[in-house]
């Protein structure tokens, strides 16, 4: 009997540098004014950084696996992790070339100047020296370790140090950077011109003899060290998960080290004393540039306050509808309304929430926050809801990463104000981003329903592209209450027909779905599957796909993120075509649409086609049944489909090759065009 063929799968660490790749191209990218190439060269570095932490870490734990159920599973750890570093050194010398040859000389053209100590003239250093003594010296540790006693060396995750070498060879010196005390970059003063900056590094640098002024200073080099941001929290625990996340936050500060960027200028003497101190292993070496977390560079400060050197500013459409109603829930009960960001308002959400807050016939506000901003002006309407006698639940996920303290935090502040906070079960996390309002309308209790792809954060909707409806459909509002209730434990199952709810019948119903496509191309009849999404990765999914594909269905994705399908190959893929786009705001929004012969069924939420998404998390995608609305999501994805500037093909060679336009062929930058789209439309 021949056993069944593996499907071919990319490695998703290994696809996801190749996303990286296109934000770095962003950065090289002369469409875009200079300080949003810069905050590319920032969104690149810090993307690398968490990747570090939280990917590449968890292959590091996998080399932990005993080596025969590795082989079992096929993993391969330490195979992939040197193929990304290659790819990274690869990656990280472009970022250099694009900094060192474009950047600077393009900021200096501009009259901005970005300056190194060796370069300081006699004001500059004394000013220099005048900064140093008044506003950095009482927040440096350095520290001189004598290399011939047994020594470790502990370095905090992702600060910056220097490494002092003397002309002492058994001794070295250590001396952080504060850089959130004092901030990275610094404006000279005292050279007569007002466009000098340097880094708060080169400032330290300047006065590292009078630092370690016992010893004979020869070089001095950076360093950063990258730690596992992965918590290692048995799901078995008993009590409040939230509490035990919490009490375990400190291991994110003395995690198990991933990463140690280098000064590539550092001698091979000096780096393998420091691997030693560490106790790191070679691969965990990265040489680099002279400065790293340029991630910082989302601060970079533009003295000369030039336009042209920014994006311009879009102002927030206004939605013909909602932006006039003085009652959202007469203006909802009678149709469905969708919004857009960043293209509208957040206000629109807020405004939503505060009329429910204010309306004497609203009795329960119910809402999932996956991360909760900093004070808010949502977080304050729900405080204020249990002030005018509502009852509030609200889920908090514990265990979103990165915002697990802040998260906790605030449950912790809406408790003690008497709301029913629920936080994360063992093994499942809340993804969804929802929001349910019940109203008492005569006798009945109305249900109010706001689904979206994006979270309830108003910063965050500034930059990221995501897609809501608020409804009133009592088929999509029934289904929410049930969830809630299964959040609330007075559920197992929510019982959905309409909706898609993980773990419960996402995966089944999309199953089901493709399917459909596979059967209606066997028949002859018109198939085709669209998609947007962040990523794609669900082995079973892609195996459909390829069936999809080989049976004749059309299927057309756009994946921002990494996909572990290869699109495009003979007898497998030839009818998948995947286009990724990278530009000014960040591509959030899910959106999902099957043929059907013809009665076309579109879906829109918060899930990805990853296994987390469909079988790990608390997940929620509607279908879109008022028809103007499905009609628009349409209509935006149909622009995001053509766009030709910003777009990169994701084929079988990883090139992140631009869409090419034909002669004549008008160009479309998609998020550009939807703007325009929606201003139109909202003008009329």
């Amino acid at each position: 009997m021949q056993e069944p063929q593996e499907i071919p799968l990319r490695h998703r660490d290994l696809n996801w540098l190749s996303f990286n790749a296109r934000v770095l191209q962003e950065a090289e990218d002369k469409l875009n004014p200079l300080y949003e190439r810069i905050r590319f060269l920032a969104i690149f570095s810090s993307n690398l950084d968490e990747y570090f932490r939280v990917r590449v870490a968890q292959l590091r734990q996998m080399k932990r696996v005993e080596k025969s159920i590795r082989k079992k599973l096929a993993l391969k750890p330490t195979k992939t992790t040197k193929e990304i570093l290659e790819e990274v050194k690869r990656q990280q010398h472009k970022f250099g070339e694009i900094y060192q040859k474009q950047i600077l000389p393009e900021l200096a053209k501009n009259d901005i100047l970005l300056i190194d100590a060796e370069h300081f003239n006699t004001a500059q250093n004394e000013f220099a020296s005048n900064y140093f003594q008044q506003k950095v010296k009482s927040h440096i540790k350095p520290e001189v370790i004598d290399l011939e006693e047994e020594n470790e060396l502990f370095l905090q995750n992702a600060e910056l140090y220097f490494v002092v070498s003397f002309t002492d060879k058994e001794k070295l010196g250590i001396v952080n950077i504060p850089v959130d005390a004092c901030g990275r970059f610094v404006n000279l003063e005292g050279d007569g011109e007002d466009n000098s900056i340097t880094y708060l590094d080169e400032i330290i640098r300047s006065q590292v003899s009078s630092i370690f002024k016992d010893h004979k200073v020869e070089g001095v080099y950076e360093i950063k060290l990258s730690r596992d941001a992965e918590l290692y929290i048995e799901d078995i625990y008993e009590g409040v998960l939230a509490e035990k996340i919490y009490d375990s936050l400190a291991q994110r500060t003395d995690g198990q080290p991933t990463r140690l960027l280098y000064d590539a200028e550092m001698p091979n003497f000096l780096h393998k004393k420091i691997r030693k101190l560490l106790k790191l292993g070679k691969i965990d070496m990265m040489p680099g540039g002279k400065y790293h977390n340029f991630n910082d560079f989302f601060s970079f400060p533009d003295p000369t306050n030039n336009p042209d050197l920014h994006y311009k500013k879009l102002p927030a459409i206004e939605h013909k509808v909602l932006s006039g109603s003085k009652n959202y829930f007469e203006t909802i009960s009678e149709k469905d309304q969708a919004v857009h960001f960043p293209y509208m308002s957040f206000a629109y959400v807020e405004n939503f929430l505060e009329q429910a807050v204010k309306d004497k016939d609203v009795t329960a506000i119910k809402i999932s926050l996956y991360r909760v901003a900093d004070e808010s002006r949502l977080t304050s309407l729900l405080l204020k809801a249990l002030e005018n006698g509502k009852q509030v639940t609200v889920f908090v996920e514990a265990k979103a990463r990165f915002d697990e303290e802040n998260n906790i935090i605030w449950g912790r502040k809406f408790e003690e104000k008497g709301a029913n906070v629920i936080y994360s079960y063992p093994k499942i996390k809340v993804h969804s981003k929802i929001m349910l309002v019940q109203r008492m309308e005569g006798d009945d209790l109305v249900n109010y329903s706001y689904i979206g792809t994006g979270n309830f954060n108003s910063e965050t909707s500034e930059i990221y592209c995501d897609h809501a409806i608020f409804t009133s459909n009592t088929q999509i509002a029934k289904e929410l209450s049930r969830l809630f209730k299964v959040l609330e434990g007075e559920l197992i199952i929510p019982r959905e027909k309409n909706l898609l709810i993980s773990p419960f019948s996402t995966r089944q119903e999309f199953i089901k779905l493709i399917y459909n496509e596979i059967d209606n191309a066997r028949e002859g009849k018109k198939a085709k599957i669209t998609a947007k999404m962040n990523s794609l990765e669900d082995p079973e999914i892609i195996e459909l796909l390829y069936k999809a594909s080989n049976a004749g269905v059309e299927i057309r994705l756009l994946v921002r993120g990494f996909t572990c399908l290869t699109p495009g190959i003979k007898g497998l893929s030839e009818n998948i075509y995947i286009t990724s786009i990278v530009d000014r705001y960040l591509e959030h929004g899910r959106i999902y649409i099957f043929e059907n012969g013809g009665d076309e069924k579109i879906y829109y939420g918060s899930a990805d086609w990853m296994t987390r998404n469909l079988s790990r998390r608390i997940e929620v995608l509607s279908p879109i049944l008022d028809k103007d609305v499905a009609q628009e999501f349409k209509e935006i994805l149909e622009i995001q489909l053509n766009d030709n500037v910003k777009a990169r093909i994701q084929d079988a060679d990883e090139k992140n090759e631009y869409v090419k336009r034909t002669n004549g062929e008008q160009p479309v930058r998609s998020q550009y065009e939807i703007y325009n789209y929606l201003k139109e439309k909202h003008s009329k």
